[in-house]
């Protein structure tokens, strides 16, 4: 199977208070996801959604406290597999507050196996 890399999206997600990296992640995930409408996918054939490859990189600050099944929830089509990496931001709004915002950015790839 040679996967070929059909759409690239991006996507940002916050948590202002709970401090919840998963909360983060799946909003950016969302984001991403809400973003694109793969339209054309029919032309490949009606199982193209079903076995599609979709790659999703989050980069947060705790990638640790993220929960991979909520992540890979949020895809509506294909089989994800996700990456986790550190990045993001971590915000205090007000200093001493403990009351930290958790922003975190989501790379989506879509990838097909496309018969050349």
């Amino acid at each position: 199977m040679a996967l070929t890399p059909a759409v690239l999206e991006m996507g940002m997600g916050i948590d202002l208070h709970g401090q919840n990296a998963t909360e983060a992640a799946r909003r950016a995930v969302w984001n991403a996801v809400h973003q694109s409408s793969l339209m054309f996918l029919g032309v490949f054939g009606p199982e193209t959604s079903k076995n599609m490859i979709v790659d999703v990189t989050v980069a947060i600050t705790r990638p640790d406290e993220v929960d991979e099944e909520t992540i890979l929830g949020v895809l509506p089509h294909g089989k994800g597999r996700l990456t986790l990496i550190q990045g993001g931001m971590e915000i205090e709004g007000r200093e001493g507050s403990g009351d930290f915002t958790l922003i975190a950015n989501a790379a989506i790839i879509v990838k097909l196996d496309i018969e050349e």
